[in-house]
């Protein structure tokens, strides 16, 4: 059978993170919600996204199809009633689209299909885990760690370690490249994965649930608190809690940076901070594109959520709930708004737009850094999403 994760009716709701990716491109945990579909159905699948993200992420059509909502958290119970379905039958929770297995030879239609329509199943297990606001990635972060160490990926805890590290627990997953020196890993509060290649310096004080991607680095003396998953070739130090970093970024320096979830090729200048509670310890409200406008979390702990390309500089205070979007360079004292637009250059006092090339050319030299070329591809994503932004830089 041929699997496609389609996009899910609210992706705006989960920009900017969704400008720049397929909503199962999202990392969380070890793996991406796409990397845990395709180890559950022992199959690639291909996407179906917004018409910009096409060519980077192609659709592959074949005469049946079953298409799955990219939001959609994988078990063995869900991935059962997917792969049962009948041809024309489509499987729902509730309103929530889950999945559609077309005829053969149909192309189908995910954004207009209704819960009310011939072939209609409900789908009878447990309430399915989705993605359906950006808080929701640190607040599964936990058990998606625990479930891809032990179901997916079928770890095995290490039988050995340097005796400088100091380990409490039995949860300890690393790989035997990874490199982990006179550092405190307290796995009696969840697991602890290393990957490969990857490095844990002295001095680093680490409690699970906790997962570092490969060839990432926690730097000397940093304080990480679970959950939180490090994706690969990230480099991290300071104050972190409850996080994820998706990619090739660093926070590498102090600061504090808690509750928040952070794009690809970002930049935390030295000692930022970001609030994660109210001073009033009130619910906190975050920009929402969908709605153009605020919307509350019923939450009590809501940090930072950054799109790709973004930088801040030394000294940057975010505020509780902020949400900055993709290629915006934030310096200066105080703090900025809690709703940066994609393409913003500036801070507290003054904001104004980055113009697209001179984003282009900072987006190449920090990929060239990594051995990695910004292509032609990738720079029509953000040219789109340059043009695609304007009206938010109006607000």
């Amino acid at each position: 059978m041929n699997y496609l994760l389609f996009d899910p009716s609210w992706r705006s709701s989960l920009l900017p993170l969704a400008y720049t990716r397929p909503v199962c491109d999202f990392r969380l945990g070890i793996l991406s919600i796409r990397e845990k579909w395709e180890l559950e159905l022992g199959s690639k699948c291909s996407t179906l996204t917004a018409p910009y993200l096409q060519e980077k992420f192609p659709a592959r059509l074949e005469d049946e199809n079953i298409y799955i909502n990219g939001a959609l958290l994988p078990d063995k119970n869900l991935a059962d009633a997917i792969r049962s379905l009948e041809p024309g039958q489509s499987l729902w929770q509730d309103e929530r689209l889950l999945a559609v297995r077309s005829n053969k030879g149909e192309a189908v239609d995910t954004e207009t299909r209704q819960p009310d329509e011939a072939g209609s199943v409900n789908y009878e297990g447990e309430d399915p885990n989705l993605v359906r606001n950006l808080w929701d990635l640190f607040l599964m972060l936990g058990d998606e760690i625990e479930k891809d160490i032990r179901e997916r990926l079928g770890l095995r805890v290490v039988d050995q370690i340097s005796e400088t590290n100091l380990v409490i627990g039995d949860k300890l997953y690393a790989d035997p490249s990874a490199r982990i020196e006179g550092a405190s890993i307290n796995t009696e509060t969840g697991p602890v994965y290393i990957g490969p290649h990857s490095e844990v310096m002295e001095g680093a004080c680490i409690r699970g649930p906790f997962a570092l991607g490969e060839n990432a680095t926690v730097k000397m003396g940093a304080k990480i608190y679970g959950a939180t998953s490090i994706g690969p070739h990230c480099k991290v130090g300071g104050e972190i809690n409850n996080s994820i970093l998706f990619g090739y970024s660093n926070k590498a320096h102090d600061g504090f940076l808690g509750n928040s979830v952070i794009g690809e090729w970002c930049n935390l200048g030295a000692d930022s901070n970001n609030s994660n509670l109210k001073n009033n310890y009130a619910e906190v409200k975050i920009w929402n594109y969908e709605k153009r406008g605020f919307r509350n979390t019923g939450l009590q702990f809501c940090g930072l959520f950054m799109g790709d390309h973004s930088k801040c500089g030394i000294n940057t205070m975010f505020n509780t709930g902020t949400v900055v979007g993709v290629s915006a360079n934030i310096f200066g004292a105080g703090f900025p708004r809690q709703f940066i637009p994609s393409f913003s250059w500036g801070g507290a006092a003054r904001m104004s737009t980055y113009q697209i090339g001179k984003a282009l050319e900072v987006a190449e030299a920090v990929m060239k850094r990594r051995q990695k070329e910004l292509d032609e591809t990738e720079r029509k994503i953000l040219e789109e999403i340059f043009e695609i932004s304007k009206e938010f830089r109006n607000y």
